[in-house]
């Protein structure tokens, strides 16, 4: 049994490929989380070409600074999910600063509504696509289809009080979403960052 503090073997050996210099390391890294960090920058900024920008600057720096990762303080997923909040949130704030001082719509409040808003909405994204599936599944069924847990049960095969557990620990976690400081949070992802 592994130690519980010890970093997955795939995220050391990623960092250790990196920094080494691995263009095929950075390419494996690419193939395996574009899309996450395509799709959080895209709910941040709400922009294709913005978050195809910041899914650049994402595996730029990567490629740039391997050493910024560091696989004890959690997953590589974490740490990438946490960069592209940030990356994304910085663009935000600067697109709409430089908005406003043109004379454009809004205030400097209305914007870090905006930025807190857009932080919360990506923690949340990233908080389903993380959550274990039965727990996905049961929320699912629940928010899309609107079934209640009795539903949920006989959909998934379970008992009742197995999809009351699921649907109770996904909403626990989507809650977090509001909280930085959640516990198991990519660190980064929430609040205003």
């Amino acid at each position: 049994m592994r130690k519980k503090d010890a970093p997955p073997r795939w995220d050391r050996r990623m960092q250790q490929r990196l920094a080494r210099g691995e263009a095929s390391a950075l390419g494996e890294l690419y193939d395996r989380f574009a899309s996450l960090v395509h799709g959080l920058a895209h709910r941040v900024l709400g922009d294709e070409h913005a978050a195809d920008t910041v899914t650049r600057d994402v595996f730029a720096h990567v490629w740039q600074h391997p050493d910024t990762y560091d696989p004890r303080q959690g997953p590589l997923r974490s740490w990438l999910a946490a960069l592209t909040n940030r990356l994304a949130v910085e663009r935000l704030r600067t697109t709409g600063t430089a908005a406003l001082a043109r004379g454009g719509p809004g205030t400097a409040e209305d914007l870090e509504r905006k930025v807190r808003h857009a932080s919360v909405a990506a923690r949340a994204d990233y908080i389903v696509q993380s959550m274990p599936a039965p727990l996905r599944a049961a929320l699912e069924l629940a928010y899309f289809q609107r079934r209640d847990y009795r539903q949920t049960a006989a959909d998934l095969g379970v008992t009742d009080e197995e999809a009351r557990r699921r649907l109770r620990l996904g909403l626990q976690l989507l809650a977090t979403a509001h909280d930085a400081g959640a516990p198991g949070a990519p660190p980064g992802i929430g609040g205003a960052a």
